[in-house]
């Protein structure tokens, strides 16, 4: 499908890495994410919202995305996606590259959004303990398939949830880890 016509359909995509565009200005990269949008209002109000959760953005509007830190990076991808006002928000690792500070700060923003749009969001995230505190419902997959999935809260309280990707020990210092031995996912 054409990505015009997928974001027609109310999805919006943050990718890996960020991908703004580095030559335009902050605010260029907000509105290209509203580029489809006819309705001048409400994109002044979702231009503000934006503002809301990313503040930062408001101080470097005209500043090239370029030169904005990786995080300010990322505040500005998810914030370009927002301004299309999507039914579905697509979020790549949002915590790819980040400080623990910042990772903290987007993950907040992430679960605001949901909240107050009630906006359905997808999320890929490395980070396990991260995701499972922000998500409601969780898939874990390895090598392509999936072997998990239930409630974030179900999965944060799995003994190979908890060993496997929180780094939960069985075994003291010296003892056998169950890591070492070969998981056969059910």
């Amino acid at each position: 499908m054409e990505a015009d016509r997928i974001v027609r359909l109310g999805l919006s995509h943050v990718p890996e890495g960020r991908e703004v565009f580095p030559f335009l200005s902050v605010r260029e990269n907000l509105m290209m994410g509203a580029y489809l949008r006819k309705d001048r209002d409400g994109v002044a109000q979702d231009l503000d919202r934006v503002y809301g959760y990313f503040p930062r953005l408001r101080e470097r509007l005209g500043q090239p995305a370029g030169q904005l830190s990786g995080g300010e990076q990322q505040m500005l991808a998810i914030g370009r996606a927002l301004m299309n006002r999507p039914t579905l928000l697509l979020l790549d690792e949002p915590s790819l590259g980040l400080s623990p500070i910042l990772v903290k700060e987007i993950f907040t923003i992430i679960r605001r959004v949901n909240e107050e749009q009630g906006m359905s969001i997808l999320l890929v995230e490395q980070n396990a303990k991260i995701a499972l505190e922000t998500a409601h419902y969780g898939y874990v997959l390895e090598i392509g398939r999936v072997v998990m999935n239930d409630t974030c809260e179900r999965l944060m309280n799995s003994p190979d949830i908890q060993e496997f990707y929180l780094g939960a020990k069985e075994a003291g210092a010296r003892g056998e880890r169950r890591w070492k031995k070969k998981k056969t996912w059910r």
